[in-house]
């Protein structure tokens, strides 16, 4: 019979319990057997809702690596890190811990699963130090490394042990269970506590053990079950000892621990619901442990249990993320802030004051091009009697520089906050970063932009009806001229007297200059309000252009990579 069980225990799966400290082996010092590798790794069983939500969280922390810091990402790179850990390693296996404070009984109820004293009990606290497991059948060593921990502390449960079977012999109405014993949650010594919080994190099911008295320790539901309420699915909660309750006490206590758990937002799997599952036992007596034995065999081999608690893990990073990515209403830039941009810039530039100068221009020209000789040579005489001379920019205009700079800040800054109106505050600062490095050498492009537009402009162009004003003009001039040497002729005797016909010949180029100049300024009035109202549109548009190219497009680009982060995030939330 030894020498049966020598045989089974040295399989460098379960390590043996050696009788000398010094002759106990870790895995680093055992050879993997074949059953060692003969395991059943989950791989393509991570399908459907949790592969998609796994696939959407590895884009989600790719896309956001720029955008967030490595500490905002961290939880939901560890869920990716261990989801692909846990895909390669034993789908046959279901690793369970056994968590409970000092005094639960948690070892106790970890030995009667077992049917051995396995996990050393006793009054002493605390008594577990360390992570102990047993494993009901083979090909666990991976997980088990994976945890942590050591081969001195891997069993085997005694009814296995004991048992006729080889190294792969079956582990009966729980076979491929693993069951973790955790230190203490409450445990004065730190390090325990850490062991037992590192191992919480990475197996696939918990049992939470409590005992009549700490059932509703704060320590317990504030810092375990109420931040791991999504976890219900894969967690039983175990009233212990409820042996030392009479009557009907042990009834009360276990509707008041329901109450709890579901003030703690735990969901608790009654009428065939999925939930935590809620059970009252004594260890010690064995009361209600065949029910807990049977309830933990169905849920072993559903195997099912790896993958819930993946989703489960998605699920809290998810709500974790959740501030980072969710926006408050819809965040963008809709035609009016895009126009309200443009105005900006447009005034900004000048574009309706060059728009008016462009009409005077035309106005101008078209006064002197259709103006009576006369004034036009009055005109040019005074220009040679004053010349225009340069002049240094005045102090206005130096304030108007200043305020078309001021402008053109503020119109950056005021489409970057209603860009980034309502969303998360990394993607805020992200569309207003963008739009001030867009809007760097701004003021000064739309300068050199206004320069351009007018010097491509150039000078008004003439209607096809100028030339005819012009005749007309020449020919009120000529009766002008007619009329008045007609006068003259008659006044020195070369012609015969008659006053009136000559004067009124000359009155009618003196009256007729004029009126034809009158009358060209009305028809100029329409195209020439046409012509700055086009120098203005182009100038207008070249501005909301330089504007769109610097500022809207970077601002847009950022918007458009929020929304497809915000798309991933709803694929990993489930509600995609």
């Amino acid at each position: 019979m030894t020498q049966q069980i020598d045989d089974q225990w040295a399989d460098g799966l379960i390590a043996r319990r050696a009788a000398d400290p010094g002759e106990m082996t870790t895995p680093e010092d055992e050879e993997p057997q074949e059953d060692d590798l003969d395991f059943e790794p989950i791989g393509g069983p991570y399908v459907g809702a949790v592969r998609g939500r796994l696939d959407a969280l590895r884009e989600l922390v790719a896309l956001s690596r720029t955008r967030l810091d490595a500490e905002a990402l961290a939880e939901a790179g560890r869920v990716l890190d261990e989801a692909s850990a846990r895909q390669r390693l034993s789908a046959r296996h279901t690793v369970v811990a056994v968590a409970g404070a000092t005094g639960s009984g948690k070892s106790t109820l970890f030995n009667s699963l077992a049917g051995s004293q396995i996990s050393d009990t006793g009054l002493r606290r605390p008594t577990t130090g360390a992570p102990i497991a047993c494993s009901w059948t083979d090909g666990a060593a991976g997980l088990l490394d994976r945890l942590g921990i050591p081969g001195r502390l891997r069993r085997r449960p005694l009814d296995i042990v004991g048992g006729s079977g080889g190294s792969g012999s079956s582990g009966g109405d729980l076979e491929g269970l693993v069951l973790v014993d955790l230190p203490d949650l409450d445990s004065a010594v730190v390090s325990h506590r850490q062991a037992a919080d590192r191992v919480l994190a990475l197996v696939d099911a918990i049992v939470w053990v409590v005992d009549p008295e700490k059932y509703a320790d704060a320590v317990l539901h504030e810092r375990y079950l109420r931040p791991l309420a999504g976890h219900a699915e894969v967690s039983f909660v175990v009233l212990n000892q409820v042996d030392r309750l009479p009557g009907e006490a042990a009834d009360q206590v276990l509707d008041d621990l329901r109450r709890l758990l579901d003030e703690d937002g735990m969901a608790l799997g009654e009428h065939g619901e999925p939930g935590a599952t809620v059970l009252s036992v004594s260890a010690l007596t064995g009361r209600g442990v065949g029910e807990l034995r049977e309830q933990l065999g169905r849920f072993v081999q559903e195997r099912g249990a790896a993958a819930r608690r993946l989703a489960a893990d998605v699920d809290a990073a998810a709500v974790e993320l959740r501030p980072l990515y969710v926006a408050d209403g819809r965040p963008g830039l809709d035609e009016r802030a895009r126009k309200d941009f443009a105005d900006r810039l447009a005034a900004a530039v000048g574009a309706s004051a060059a728009g008016e100068a462009a009409e005077r221009e035309w106005q101008r020209n078209a006064q002197h091009a259709c103006g009576t000789p006369w004034l036009r040579l009055w005109r040019w005489l005074d220009r040679l009697r004053a010349p225009a001379v340069q002049r240094p920019p005045s102090d206005a205009e130096v304030e108007d520089q200043v305020t078309a700079r001021q402008r053109v800040e503020q119109a950056v800054r005021t489409v970057a906050d209603e860009a980034s109106a309502g969303l998360p505050a990394p993607w805020a600062q992200a569309v207003r970063e963008s739009a001030v490095r867009g809007a760097e050498g701004l003021p000064e492009a739309l300068d050199e932009l206004a320069v351009r537009e007018e010097l491509e402009r150039g000078t008004s162009p003439r209607p096809p009806w100028w030339p005819a004003a012009v005749l007309a003009q020449m020919v009120m001039t000529g009766i002008q001229v007619v009329g008045g040497l007609w006068l003259v002729g008659q006044i020195v005797g070369v012609l015969q007297p008659g006053l009136i016909v000559p004067a009124l010949v000359m009155l009618a180029g003196i009256v007729g200059g004029p009126l034809v100049e009158w009358a060209c300024a009305v028809a100029a009035r329409g195209p020439g309000r046409r012509y700055g109202q086009e120098a203005e549109r182009r100038l207008r548009e070249a501005a909301a252009g330089c504007g769109r190219a610097r500022v809207l497009d970077p601002v847009s680009a950022e918007l458009l990579r929020y929304r497809e982060v915000r798309e991933q995030y709803a694929a990993v939330a489930g509600t995609g």
